[in-house]
């Protein structure tokens, strides 16, 4: 009964599961084909392997993590920071060989850093294709000469574009040029898509919707036993946007001149100082006590929005769909819905939060005579739980 009274109040709330996306296709086929080439190799650290790389040498024991690491959502290979973009692109680059559009549209979009250039040049590609696919019998669209303006300063800058056309059916084609001596190189269509305009217009589709491919960051979950160590965070360089070393030295400025300012600063001065502290940190690394005493750690970004929390922590229940609360130190209460990041909530680099079933759902229950279980994470991660040295 407390049960379905709790689940009532949530069902408009809950998020939909995500379907299949157009890209689930080409991230088996990369991994498959990764994971292939890591078997076929001895070497440990080859690629594919599913491994998180050896953390580097002179790391503390006593990390609360050994560093940040990222997942390549091609391959679902645990990449160190320096490790991501190369092998990014050689996932990339391995599936031209099997689809090499795909292939090619996630090369325009990953390997260009400039957003804004990128989307120039893809929306030039489309008006391209949308003109041969609007008039097909237009023979003066069925080809487009490399040299043109707007080819060069659009497209022709861009990584990827001229796979991209190769792949959907052009030529490159050198032409005489009409009442001049000499030739031009142009990308003609070829007869096998002239007959398939239908194609240009999914190929087009493709390529707006297209998103850069990022290495996500890996979570690191990991459950540990009650601790007394629980608020101890000893955090590798990674977490910070400055060396340790300036870190260290900024701390221990600020400690000496804290008196002598804080009756000096004005509110704005405050207000600078703390959007200052709060660029300096990149990733925050959280732990949710739970009723029981169990600690619940992941790595986030330090500008990821509290939902994320929120939807880190329902993974790990064993009943997802009921609602629970988070508090900061001092009792804040923390709110799913709001659009507040990480570091805005005070929660960097790093925090210890306590979790707590939401309050009518307690009443819920206990009118129905029963009692919350104490341990609520589901029984894979308890079987893995580890002591916090």
């Amino acid at each position: 009964m407390a049960a379905a009274a709790a689940l009532a109040r949530l069902e408009q709330k809950q998020p939909r599961a995500r379907g299949p996306t157009s890209q689930d296709s080409i991230r088996n086929q990369v991994r498959k084909e990764l994971q292939a080439e890591a078997t076929s190799s001895n070497s440990p650290g080859a690629p594919g392997t599913n491994l998180v790389p050896e953390p580097k040498e002179d790391i503390s024991p006593h990390l609360a993590v050994p560093g940040v690491y990222f997942i390549c959502p091609l391959t679902g290979v645990t990449l160190r920071r320096d490790q991501r973009d190369a092998h990014i692109k050689e996932a990339i680059l391995s599936h031209f060989s099997t689809d090499p559009v795909a292939a090619s549209i996630m090369k325009i979009h990953t390997f260009n850093r400039d957003r804004d250039r990128v989307r120039l040049g893809v929306d030039t590609i489309a008006k391209y294709l949308d003109n041969i696919h609007l008039h097909p019998e237009e023979e003066k669209y069925q080809k487009i000469k490399l040299q043109n303006k707007v080819f060069q300063e659009r497209i022709n800058c861009l990584e990827g574009t001229h796979e991209f056309f190769e792949a959907i059916g052009f030529k490159k084609v050198t032409l005489p040029v009409p009442d001049q001596d000499g030739s031009e190189e142009f990308y003609v269509l070829g007869e096998a898509t002239r007959a398939q305009p239908q194609s240009l217009e999914q190929y087009k589709q493709q390529l707006l919707s297209a998103e850069p491919v990022r290495a996500m960051l890996d979570r690191q979950r990991r459950v540990f036993r009650p601790s007394a160590l629980a608020s101890h965070f000893e955090l590798p360089a990674d977490f910070f946007s400055l060396t340790a070393e300036e870190v260290k030295r900024e701390q221990r400025l600020r400690t000496e001149a804290v008196e002598r300012l804080s009756s000096l600063r004005t509110k704005a001065m405050r207000e600078k100082e703390e959007q200052r502290e709060l660029r300096k940190y990149t990733y925050a690394l959280l732990r949710v006590r739970l009723p029981d005493g169990c600690l619940l750690q992941g790595t986030f970004y330090a500008r990821e929005r509290l939902s994320v929390l929120f939807q880190f922590v329902r993974g790990a229940l064993q009943n997802d769909w009921l609602p629970f609360e988070l508090r900061a130190s001092g009792g804040q209460r923390l709110v799913e819905d709001e659009a507040l990041a990480l570091n805005e909530c005070g929660l960097v680099p790093s925090a210890l939060l306590t979790f707590s079933w939401d309050a009518s759902v307690l009443e819920d229950m206990r009118a129905a005579g029963a009692e919350p279980a104490t341990s609520v994470l589901r029984p894979e991660l308890l079987a893995a739980i580890e002591q916090l040295s």
